[in-house]
């Protein structure tokens, strides 16, 4: 965005929300889907763990291991899908950004919101990033997410439904 034309400040422009994210440590994680898996992986089992040391107190499970193990196993997969949820709003927010033909911004702060209205060279080109850069990381979230939920849903019924 040229700064004489746009009055919205560099750091609310859309592209450079879009450039940022990208550069951050931790929204950077998807941007293959291959890493963003070994990330959940290290920390779900970082939370099995932890998971298992703090359900080991519990005098109900010391009665059934495989209650305790299937429980702690089951209730980290919570730290992956919200790290996961975490990552899909960011990127998400950053998409609609690109893709929205005005941009809101704040001139100093929360007060004075303003609406500027994207020039169609521009709403062209952030179309372009969101439809090539984001939404493929947005579809591979919705993909580790669906299964994270699936697997987190199968250990609530299985718990629901049978006796150990």
């Amino acid at each position: 965005m040229s700064e004489s034309k746009c009055p919205v400040p560099i750091e609310q422009q859309p592209t450079n929300e879009f450039i940022e994210l990208s550069r951050s440590t931790i929204f950077s994680w998807p941007k293959t889907k291959k890493s963003l898996i070994i990330v959940l992986i290290k920390f779900w089992v970082g939370a099995f763990v932890l998971f298992l040391v703090i359900s080991s107190g519990s005098v109900y499970f010391k009665t059934s291991l495989l209650k305790y193990i299937l429980l702690s196993f089951f209730s980290s997969l919570s730290i992956p899908l919200l790290i996961s949820i975490k990552l899909y709003l960011g990127w998400k927010y950053v998409f609609n950004r690109l893709n929205s033909e005005r941009v809101e911004y704040e001139e100093s702060g929360w007060y004075d919101g303003q609406v500027w209205v994207k020039p169609l060279l521009l709403k062209e080109k952030e179309s372009l990033i969101a439809s090539i850069e984001v939404k493929p990381i947005l579809k591979n979230l919705i993909q580790i997410f669906s299964i994270i939920s699936v697997l987190v849903l199968f250990g609530i019924l299985l718990f629901q439904y049978n006796t150990f």
